[in-house]
């Protein structure tokens, strides 16, 4: 049985919003614990490497995973670069691009920032119950997938 209420425009704006000030949250939380000059975007780049078992991209690539722009991903990869945390050789098939390579101590940096918020995933799994975040995790995940490949897709807006 359906119910028509979750099919409305308020009912998924509410969704996106609860996501969005979940998001908001607990970014600020982990920045607070992050090492020293790691930001969150720098974070998310070695997290990337690691989660995806990379051992090397180029600048456009990451850019295009993380919707951000070419430049704004050179910022990122500069200040990684700067902390030892990736590094960034010219590439040999493209005599103008990169290759980028997360460093050992750039794997160190992405571990030690997920230790460092251990403490407050502890609290969470005290305070709300695994089950209803075991339950969720699987439409978290479709929602993802869904949105990652509607990333490049033309709209259905019309726009």
């Amino acid at each position: 049985m359906s119910d028509k209420r979750l099919d409305t425009q308020a009912f998924w704006f509410e969704v996106f919003n609860e996501i969005g000030i979940i998001e908001q949250l607990s970014r600020n939380a982990f920045e607070r614990v992050m090492p020293e000059g790691l930001s969150l975007a720098g974070f998310t780049v070695l997290n990337h490497f690691v989660r995806l078992e990379k051992t090397e991209a180029a600048p456009s690539e990451l850019a295009s995973a993380f919707q951000i722009t070419k430049g704004a991903m050179t910022n990122t990869l500069k200040r990684l670069e700067a902390l030892g945390y990736a590094t960034l050789t010219a590439n040999p098939s493209d005599g103008r691009g990169k290759i980028v390579r997360i460093t050992v101590k750039g794997r160190k940096a992405r571990d030690k920032s997920i230790a460092a918020l251990a403490p407050q995933l502890i609290d969470v799994a005290k305070s709300l119950p695994s089950s209803d975040a075991l339950a969720a995790l699987p439409f978290l995940r479709q929602l993802r997938i869904f949105l990652d490949a509607q990333r490049d897709a033309p709209h259905s807006s019309g726009r």
